[in-house]
């Protein structure tokens, strides 16, 4: 192996802490090409489907890439924006929001990154910014606030094997989860109440998480017990009677069974029951995407209305609040908790030209 390497690096450098902020991704195009390379990156991981490589890559490439491209191509399109794709543009401005806050507090500390779990930009890319910034303590975000073996987990594999190549490995850590976070809750309450100031409040709320297949729960994933607190938390926060609320999956694919309730045949069978109005929101997602936007607003909303459902609307994700970026913030600062850079007892300008002129003087170059 060929490993990285750090000959750029200068002994004057300011060391800086890194943040990796890692979402799902979405395809560079809505195009039937751009969409292919995006599904097979994603689906050929075996985080994603777990099934003999020998058994699923045939299927993969023999069958689903030849079909679902074109058929998500479509769905990419009735929600891609002027600026590109919703999920990567309002990530950026997470991005950006969060690096601002620190640069205020903290001027040239900390240097934020963002990488994508599948497509661009991705983590290697990501991770090169990191180690050309000088970063030698590193902290990894996936903006996937319930674990999952099929999120989370995928992104430390992605990670530690980009960092399985470097030469010179930063100090790392890395955050799980944030399901119960008391900032995230009550960004989630505050988002709630401000929607029902303008849409007044529903008969149901329904909260609607991204599935995994039921064997991956059965097998120790969190997941769900995540989801459901996550769901318990505000809801106790909004003070709302059990029968007031729901918390089903969306986004099932293939034949097996996934996490149930779901979402479609839950709002189906509430309009059919004479339920009059929904209001949805999807408090897995860090930042409104496909699923949100064209599955939830557009598809999901068609099912409820089309049974009988007179009234729906969706809550959007917290995108870039700033009660959101408040949280992300707070939760880095928890976990960077004794490094220097948050401490304030980095090198100054001194004392970094004071340790340059001793390893000249023990022969280094730079």
């Amino acid at each position: 192996m060929t490993f990285v390497s750090h000959a750029e690096f200068h002994h004057d450098a300011p060391e800086r802490l890194g943040v990796l902020l890692v979402n799902l991704g979405t395809p560079d195009a809505p195009t039937v090409p751009a969409v292919r390379r995006y599904l097979a990156e994603f689906l050929a991981d075996p985080r994603v489907v777990e099934l003999p490589r020998a058994l699923w890559l045939p299927i993969l490439h023999g069958v689903i890439l030849r079909v679902r491209p074109a058929r998500s191509a479509k769905a990419y399109q009735s929600v891609w924006a002027e600026d590109g794709s919703p999920l990567l543009t309002i990530a950026q401005r997470q991005a950006a929001a969060v690096q601002e806050r620190f640069d205020q507090r903290l001027p040239g500390a900390v240097k934020v990154a963002l990488g994508m779990r599948y497509g661009n930009p991705s983590i290697p890319a990501a991770l090169a910014q990191l180690r050309q910034a000088n970063v030698r303590r590193l902290l990894v975000f996936p903006l996937y606030p319930q674990y999952s073996g099929s999120t989370t987990a995928s992104v430390f594999d992605a990670v530690t094997r980009e960092l399985s190549r470097w030469r010179w490995l930063p100090e790392t850590r890395f955050i799980n989860q944030y399901h119960d976070h008391p900032g995230y809750i009550a960004a989630i309450v505050e988002s709630i109440r401000a929607h029902w100031s303008v849409h007044g409040q529903p008969e149901r709320l329904l909260f609607s998480f991204h599935g995994i297949p039921k064997d991956y729960f059965d097998q120790g994933d969190p997941y769900y017990c995540h989801c459901q607190k996550t769901a318990r938390l505000i809801t106790d926060q909004l003070a709302l009677p059990p029968e007031s609320w729901s918390v089903t999956f969306q986004s099932r694919v293939g034949f097996k069974e996934w996490l149930q309730p779901y979402t479609d045949e839950t709002l189906k069978s509430w309009g059919a029951a004479g339920i009059r109005s929904v209001q949805v929101l999807s408090p897995g997602f860090s930042a409104d995407c496909l699923e949100t936007i064209e599955e939830i607003d557009e598809e999901n909303r068609g099912y409820f209305l089309g049974a009988g459902g007179e009234h729906f609307s969706y809550i959007h994700c917290l995108n870039d609040a700033p009660k959101h970026i408040d949280m992300m913030v707070d939760l880095i600062t928890r976990h960077a908790m004794g490094w220097p850079e948050l401490e304030g007892s980095v090198l100054d300008e001194t004392e970094r030209h004071a340790r340059r002129e001793r390893a000249l003087a023990l022969g280094a170059v730079a």
